[in-house]
């Protein structure tokens, strides 16, 4: 009798297990799929990846950062479309991580890498004012210096659509600009075109998905950690948005795609598809490349569009997202 029902309990429990297995999977194949469907729409869309291209992933201890390249390598397998990519690591050195983590990891998926290794932790740690960061400025530069070695004509950053959002604002709020984080752009420096694969993403897919991927995530609260700055309570305006107000979000990141020029006090409008690279240094160039510290409300003069040359219809190659 009891051996009958502990065989009863154990297939049963069997049973259970399995269905949740497929359930599991079935949930990650439908986030996979999405993933790859918003990843792959943007790149159609703003042009980000052509035949032939180098593109220089920006990993670093983030999930977004992963997820990004996990998708990206996945699409690659699927796209008739032929482009290399190098993942690219900035060491920056910080106390207490440890600096195999990441080498480590990216050997294992058989991906190019490069570890650039810059103290730049310690620098802003010893120079930097604390309402202040140039982490990122020191970021960008050593970055742009990386895809000048490797040859990496494209430098593909991780920054999903809650984080674009939350630049629009602390633009619209604290520096009086109509401005967020483009999805493709040319660097300080005119040598790189920057774009963002994951722009059009939601913040919650990449946390989900790194947790199905189990990546080693290596956390820095330096960057943007300051009580003083004007990012988190952005960031708290915005969740409470998304909790309050289920749409509002959505409807703002819409209308940031349905931009009616003639009803706005702007002067031109931009073509992100044909922007190129120039090799030279340009006063309107990759400004939004990493965040801007936000403190207070300032007035700035208002900055003209510079002009960009276009590239023929033929050099775009296809890139066909999953379906």
């Amino acid at each position: 009798m009891n051996a009958a029902w502990l065989d009863e309990y154990t297939e049963s429990s069997a049973r259970v297990r399995n269905a949740l297995q497929l359930e599991r999977r079935g949930h990650q194949h439908k986030l996979e799929k999405r993933l790859c469907r918003d990843i792959g729409r943007a790149i159609v869309n703003f042009n980000m990846i052509k035949n032939g291209d180098k593109a220089m992933v920006c990993v670093s201890g983030g999930k977004d950062r992963h997820a990004m390249l996990d998708i990206l390598l996945e699409l690659r397998k699927r796209t008739p479309t032929t482009f290399s990519l190098m993942a690219v690591n900035l060491e920056q050195k910080q106390p207490g991580l440890s600096q195999h983590i990441r080498p480590t990891y990216l050997e294992q998926l058989g991906v190019p890498f490069h570890i650039e290794n810059q103290a730049t932790c310690s620098a802003v740690k010893g120079v930097i004012p604390a309402r202040k960061t140039l982490c990122s400025r020191l970021q960008r530069g050593s970055l742009c210096r990386s895809a000048g070695k490797l040859g990496a004509a494209k430098i593909a950053r991780g920054h999903h659509r809650r984080r674009v959002l939350q630049t629009f604002f602390l633009h619209l709020f604290f520096a009086a600009k109509l401005k967020r984080m483009p999805p493709r752009l040319v660097s300080d420096d005119g040598k790189n075109i920057v774009t963002r694969p994951i722009a059009c993403v939601l913040d919650k897919d990449p946390i989900c998905w790194a947790a199905a991927q189990n990546f080693p995530l290596v956390a820095c609260t330096r960057c943007g950690s300051q009580e003083n700055l004007q990012r988190k309570p952005v960031g708290n305006m915005l969740r409470d948005w998304d909790k309050n107000f289920p749409g509002r979000l959505q409807s703002v990141w819409s209308a940031l795609q349905h931009i009616v020029p003639s009803h706005l006090m702007g002067r031109a409008p931009h073509d992100f598809k044909t922007i190129c690279t120039t090799g030279m240094l340009g006063p309107h160039g990759d400004t939004a490349f990493e965040e801007e510290t936000f403190v207070g409300a300032q007035t700035l003069a208002p900055v003209g569009v510079a002009a960009t040359s276009g590239v023929p219809a033929s050099a775009v190659i296809a890139f066909k997202p999953p379906r």
